[in-house]
Protein backbone atom coordinates (compact mmCIF):
# COMPACT_ATOMS: atom_id res chain seq x y z
CA UNK A 1 0.00 0.00 0.00
CA UNK A 2 2.81 1.96 0.78
CA UNK A 3 4.99 1.86 -1.94
CA UNK A 4 1.71 2.24 -3.96
CA UNK A 5 1.42 5.84 -2.53
CA UNK A 6 5.04 6.68 -2.96
CA UNK A 7 5.34 5.65 -6.56
CA UNK A 8 1.95 7.52 -7.40
CA UNK A 9 3.47 10.60 -6.02
CA UNK A 10 6.97 10.32 -7.25
CA UNK A 11 5.71 10.08 -10.93
CA UNK A 12 3.26 13.35 -9.83
CA UNK A 13 7.08 15.03 -9.09
CA UNK A 14 7.92 14.05 -12.14
CA UNK A 15 4.86 15.50 -13.96
CA UNK A 16 4.90 19.18 -11.87
CA UNK A 17 8.57 19.13 -12.97
CA UNK A 18 7.90 18.23 -16.44
CA UNK A 19 4.88 20.65 -16.84
CA UNK A 20 5.61 22.12 -20.77
CA UNK A 21 4.17 25.52 -19.38
CA UNK A 22 6.37 25.52 -16.59
CA UNK A 23 9.29 28.35 -16.49
CA UNK A 24 11.22 27.55 -13.22
CA UNK A 25 8.46 28.23 -11.00
CA UNK A 26 5.83 30.12 -12.99
CA UNK A 27 3.56 28.10 -15.47
CA UNK A 28 2.85 30.72 -18.37
CA UNK A 29 -0.19 30.05 -20.28
CA UNK A 30 -0.59 30.71 -23.90
CA UNK A 31 -3.31 32.52 -25.56
CA UNK A 32 -5.65 29.84 -26.11
CA UNK A 33 -8.34 27.40 -24.97
CA UNK A 34 -9.32 28.49 -21.03
CA UNK A 35 -9.00 27.73 -17.29
CA UNK A 36 -10.91 26.36 -14.69
CA UNK A 37 -9.79 28.11 -11.58
CA UNK A 38 -10.38 26.42 -7.86
CA UNK A 39 -9.71 28.03 -4.71
CA UNK A 40 -8.77 26.20 -1.39
CA UNK A 41 -9.80 22.59 -1.26
CA UNK A 42 -8.69 21.25 2.14
CA UNK A 43 -9.85 17.49 1.47
CA UNK A 44 -13.36 18.39 0.28
CA UNK A 45 -13.94 15.57 -2.08
CA UNK A 46 -17.10 16.30 -3.12
CA UNK A 47 -16.50 19.85 -4.32
CA UNK A 48 -12.76 18.28 -6.73
CA UNK A 49 -15.20 15.89 -8.30
CA UNK A 50 -17.89 18.20 -9.08
CA UNK A 51 -15.00 20.48 -10.24
CA UNK A 52 -13.47 16.95 -12.13
CA UNK A 53 -16.75 16.42 -14.00
CA UNK A 54 -17.31 20.28 -14.87
CA UNK A 55 -13.51 20.68 -15.89
CA UNK A 56 -14.41 17.52 -18.16
CA UNK A 57 -10.96 17.71 -19.76
CA UNK A 58 -11.01 14.71 -21.52
CA UNK A 59 -13.40 16.47 -23.93
CA UNK A 60 -11.77 19.70 -23.81
CA UNK A 61 -8.44 19.19 -25.46
CA UNK A 62 -7.53 23.23 -24.41
CA UNK A 63 -8.92 23.54 -21.37
CA UNK A 64 -6.93 23.76 -18.33
CA UNK A 65 -6.92 23.40 -14.82
CA UNK A 66 -5.68 25.06 -11.95
CA UNK A 67 -5.92 23.47 -8.02
CA UNK A 68 -4.68 24.43 -4.50
CA UNK A 69 -4.54 23.51 -1.48
CA UNK A 70 -5.61 19.86 -0.96
CA UNK A 71 -4.76 18.60 2.41
CA UNK A 72 -5.54 19.69 5.45
CA UNK A 73 -9.57 18.75 5.91
CA UNK A 74 -12.42 16.75 4.71
CA UNK A 75 -13.06 12.71 5.72
CA UNK A 76 -11.45 11.32 9.11
CA UNK A 77 -10.80 8.48 10.38
CA UNK A 78 -12.03 6.18 13.27
CA UNK A 79 -9.72 8.20 16.10
CA UNK A 80 -10.33 11.75 14.16
CA UNK A 81 -6.97 11.85 12.37
CA UNK A 82 -6.70 14.06 8.91
CA UNK A 83 -7.28 11.81 5.67
CA UNK A 84 -7.12 14.62 3.11
CA UNK A 85 -3.80 13.00 1.98
CA UNK A 86 -6.10 10.39 -0.08
CA UNK A 87 -7.28 13.56 -1.92
CA UNK A 88 -4.03 14.53 -2.88
CA UNK A 89 -2.90 11.21 -4.23
CA UNK A 90 -6.12 11.42 -6.39
CA UNK A 91 -4.88 15.01 -7.87
CA UNK A 92 -1.49 13.49 -8.29
CA UNK A 93 -3.40 11.02 -10.65
CA UNK A 94 -5.36 13.61 -12.18
CA UNK A 95 -1.98 15.74 -13.19
CA UNK A 96 -0.28 12.18 -14.42
CA UNK A 97 -3.32 12.22 -16.46
CA UNK A 98 -3.41 15.38 -17.85
CA UNK A 99 0.03 16.43 -17.24
CA UNK A 100 0.32 19.66 -18.89
CA UNK A 101 -3.29 21.10 -18.44
CA UNK A 102 -3.55 20.28 -14.45
CA UNK A 103 -1.13 22.74 -12.51
CA UNK A 104 -1.31 22.31 -8.58
CA UNK A 105 0.50 25.64 -7.28
CA UNK A 106 1.91 25.67 -3.89
CA UNK A 107 -0.06 26.92 -0.89
CA UNK A 108 0.85 27.96 3.23
CA UNK A 109 -0.37 24.57 4.15
CA UNK A 110 1.90 22.71 1.97
CA UNK A 111 4.70 24.37 3.25
CA UNK A 112 3.73 24.15 7.02
CA UNK A 113 4.24 20.26 6.10
CA UNK A 114 7.08 20.48 4.37
CA UNK A 115 8.63 22.18 7.05
CA UNK A 116 6.45 20.29 9.87
CA UNK A 117 5.33 23.69 11.52
CA UNK A 118 2.01 24.36 13.48
CA UNK A 119 -0.73 25.20 11.39
CA UNK A 120 -4.35 25.31 12.68
CA UNK A 121 -8.03 24.93 11.10
CA UNK A 122 -10.83 25.09 12.82
CA UNK A 123 -8.93 24.61 16.61
CA UNK A 124 -7.11 21.47 15.20
CA UNK A 125 -3.28 21.43 14.46
CA UNK A 126 -3.60 19.93 11.15
CA UNK A 127 -0.32 18.65 10.39
CA UNK A 128 -0.42 16.26 13.76
CA UNK A 129 -4.30 15.22 12.89
CA UNK A 130 -3.17 14.03 8.87
CA UNK A 131 0.71 12.14 10.55
CA UNK A 132 -1.40 10.16 12.90
CA UNK A 133 -3.69 9.14 10.33
CA UNK A 134 -1.04 8.70 7.82
CA UNK A 135 0.77 6.57 10.82
CA UNK A 136 -2.23 3.88 11.67
CA UNK A 137 -2.42 3.48 7.45
CA UNK A 138 1.12 2.92 6.66
CA UNK A 139 2.39 2.19 9.81
CA UNK A 140 6.42 1.70 9.78
CA UNK A 141 6.75 2.85 5.96
CA UNK A 142 5.43 6.29 7.33
CA UNK A 143 8.80 7.96 7.22
CA UNK A 144 8.98 7.66 3.16
CA UNK A 145 5.83 8.16 2.39
CA UNK A 146 5.79 11.73 4.74
CA UNK A 147 8.99 12.12 2.41
CA UNK A 148 7.04 11.71 -0.96
CA UNK A 149 4.48 14.09 0.39
CA UNK A 150 7.26 16.81 0.98
CA UNK A 151 8.90 16.15 -1.77
CA UNK A 152 5.21 16.39 -4.10
CA UNK A 153 4.70 19.12 -2.04
CA UNK A 154 7.50 21.16 -2.60
CA UNK A 155 7.79 19.98 -6.59
CA UNK A 156 4.40 22.38 -7.67
CA UNK A 157 4.80 25.94 -8.97
CA UNK A 158 4.11 29.00 -7.10
CA UNK A 159 1.94 30.60 -9.36
CA UNK A 160 0.35 30.72 -13.31
CA UNK A 161 0.71 33.56 -15.37
CA UNK A 162 -2.39 34.16 -18.14
CA UNK A 163 -1.20 35.94 -21.40
CA UNK A 164 -4.28 38.14 -20.97
CA UNK A 165 -2.73 39.53 -17.93
CA UNK A 166 -4.58 37.52 -15.10
CA UNK A 167 -2.29 36.27 -12.54
CA UNK A 168 -3.49 33.24 -10.38
CA UNK A 169 -1.22 32.03 -6.90
CA UNK A 170 -2.36 31.00 -3.52
CA UNK A 171 -1.95 34.73 -2.32
CA UNK A 172 0.69 37.47 -2.34
CA UNK A 173 2.92 39.38 -0.39
CA UNK A 174 1.01 41.53 2.15
CA UNK A 175 1.72 45.41 2.06
CA UNK A 176 4.04 45.80 4.44
CA UNK A 177 6.70 43.05 2.52
CA UNK A 178 6.45 44.04 -0.76
CA UNK A 179 9.05 46.51 -0.76
CA UNK A 180 12.10 44.15 0.29
CA UNK A 181 10.55 41.12 -1.64
CA UNK A 182 12.70 39.21 -3.98
CA UNK A 183 10.72 38.85 -7.12
CA UNK A 184 13.62 36.99 -8.59
CA UNK A 185 11.84 33.63 -6.77
CA UNK A 186 9.56 32.94 -9.92
CA UNK A 187 12.60 32.53 -12.08
CA UNK A 188 15.10 30.65 -9.87
CA UNK A 189 15.20 27.60 -8.84
CA UNK A 190 13.14 26.71 -5.40
CA UNK A 191 15.12 26.14 -1.95
CA UNK A 192 13.81 24.49 1.10
CA UNK A 193 14.59 28.46 2.95
CA UNK A 194 12.37 30.05 0.49
CA UNK A 195 9.44 28.33 2.08
CA UNK A 196 10.96 29.23 6.00
CA UNK A 197 9.62 32.64 7.09
CA UNK A 198 10.50 35.37 6.45
CA UNK A 199 11.46 34.59 2.55
CA UNK A 200 9.68 34.99 -0.89
CA UNK A 201 7.54 31.63 -1.50
CA UNK A 202 6.85 31.89 2.91
CA UNK A 203 5.42 35.76 2.59
CA UNK A 204 3.59 34.87 -0.89
CA UNK A 205 1.43 31.57 0.50
CA UNK A 206 0.45 33.31 3.98
CA UNK A 207 0.31 36.68 2.71
CA UNK A 208 -2.83 38.69 3.47
CA UNK A 209 -4.18 42.31 3.67
CA UNK A 210 -3.07 43.94 0.11
CA UNK A 211 -4.52 47.13 -0.20
CA UNK A 212 -4.98 48.91 -3.71
CA UNK A 213 -1.84 50.83 -3.88
CA UNK A 214 0.06 47.65 -2.85
CA UNK A 215 -1.65 45.79 -6.04
CA UNK A 216 -0.71 48.14 -8.44
CA UNK A 217 2.89 47.89 -7.68
CA UNK A 218 2.40 44.24 -7.81
CA UNK A 219 0.66 44.14 -11.14
CA UNK A 220 3.35 46.04 -11.99
CA UNK A 221 6.24 44.15 -11.25
CA UNK A 222 4.54 41.14 -12.56
CA UNK A 223 3.57 42.42 -15.63
CA UNK A 224 -0.26 41.48 -14.96
CA UNK A 225 -3.62 43.54 -14.44
CA UNK A 226 -5.51 41.47 -12.21
CA UNK A 227 -5.07 38.75 -9.31
CA UNK A 228 -7.24 35.93 -8.76
CA UNK A 229 -6.34 34.10 -5.19
CA UNK A 230 -6.75 31.81 -2.35
CA UNK A 231 -5.68 31.10 0.96
CA UNK A 232 -8.52 33.69 3.13
CA UNK A 233 -12.04 31.97 3.94
CA UNK A 234 -14.59 33.57 1.82
CA UNK A 235 -18.01 32.51 3.59
CA UNK A 236 -19.85 33.27 0.24
CA UNK A 237 -17.19 31.49 -1.43
CA UNK A 238 -15.95 34.88 -3.35
CA UNK A 239 -14.99 38.07 -2.61
CA UNK A 240 -13.54 40.96 -4.57
CA UNK A 241 -12.31 44.50 -4.04
CA UNK A 242 -13.85 45.80 -7.30
CA UNK A 243 -10.62 46.38 -9.38
CA UNK A 244 -8.20 44.12 -9.49
CA UNK A 245 -8.60 40.72 -7.27
CA UNK A 246 -10.76 38.38 -6.91
CA UNK A 247 -10.38 35.92 -3.90
CA UNK A 248 -11.99 32.86 -4.51
CA UNK A 249 -12.54 29.63 -1.60
CA UNK A 250 -13.78 26.13 -2.92
CA UNK A 251 -13.93 23.95 0.55
CA UNK A 252 -17.49 24.34 1.45
CA UNK A 253 -21.04 24.20 0.38
CA UNK A 254 -20.70 27.74 -1.13
CA UNK A 255 -17.72 27.68 -2.70
CA UNK A 256 -17.04 28.92 -6.24
CA UNK A 257 -14.86 28.35 -9.17
CA UNK A 258 -13.54 30.88 -11.32
CA UNK A 259 -13.67 29.70 -15.74
CA UNK A 260 -12.55 32.04 -18.04
CA UNK A 261 -11.21 32.42 -21.65
CA UNK A 262 -7.38 33.01 -22.15
CA UNK A 263 -7.73 34.60 -25.33
CA UNK A 264 -10.49 37.13 -23.99
CA UNK A 265 -9.80 40.77 -22.49
CA UNK A 266 -11.55 40.95 -18.86
CA UNK A 267 -12.69 43.58 -16.61
CA UNK A 268 -13.38 43.02 -12.27
CA UNK A 269 -16.98 43.29 -13.85
CA UNK A 270 -16.59 40.48 -16.39
CA UNK A 271 -14.23 38.42 -14.32
CA UNK A 272 -17.10 38.41 -11.41
CA UNK A 273 -19.52 37.42 -14.16
CA UNK A 274 -16.96 34.18 -14.71
CA UNK A 275 -17.77 33.03 -11.64
CA UNK A 276 -19.41 29.46 -11.06
CA UNK A 277 -20.99 28.23 -7.62
CA UNK A 278 -20.04 24.55 -6.83
CA UNK A 279 -23.19 23.58 -5.56
CA UNK A 280 -24.98 24.71 -9.56
CA UNK A 281 -22.88 21.48 -11.28
CA UNK A 282 -24.19 18.07 -11.47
Amino acid sequence: MAADFIDLLEAGIKANQADSYRQHNLIVLPEKGDIVITGDLHGHRRNFERIVAYSSLEENKGRHLLLQEIIHGGPEDEQGGCLSFDLLADVARLKIKFPDRVHIILANHDTAFITNSEVMKNGREMNASMRQAMKRRFGGEIQEVESAIERFLFSQPLAVKCSNGIWLSHSLPSDRTIEKYDFSIFSRELKISDIVRPNSAYLLTWGRRQGIESLKVLAEKLGVDFFVLGHQVQESGWMSNDENLIIIDSQHNHGHILHIELNRQYDIKTLIGSLVPIASIG
